[in-house]
């Protein structure tokens, strides 16, 4: 196999976006890092982090 890339000057005129997922990446040209974030808009007290959900009995 033989890949051969040229690197070339891009021009983008418009971009429409009609939506995004939770998890998008918009990217035109060459990127050399990404990196991944994540935050949280719900208050650390009612994250639950394990296996078990809490049951409370009627």
């Amino acid at each position: 196999m033989e890949l051969n890339v040229v690197n070339r000057e891009i021009n983008v005129g418009n971009i429409r976006v009609i939506g995004i997922a939770s998890s998008s990446l918009f990217l035109i040209g060459d990127a050399e890092t990404i990196q991944q974030a994540a935050t949280f808009d719900t208050p650390a007290e009612s994250l639950i982090i394990g296996p078990f959900t809490p049951f409370v009995p009627d």
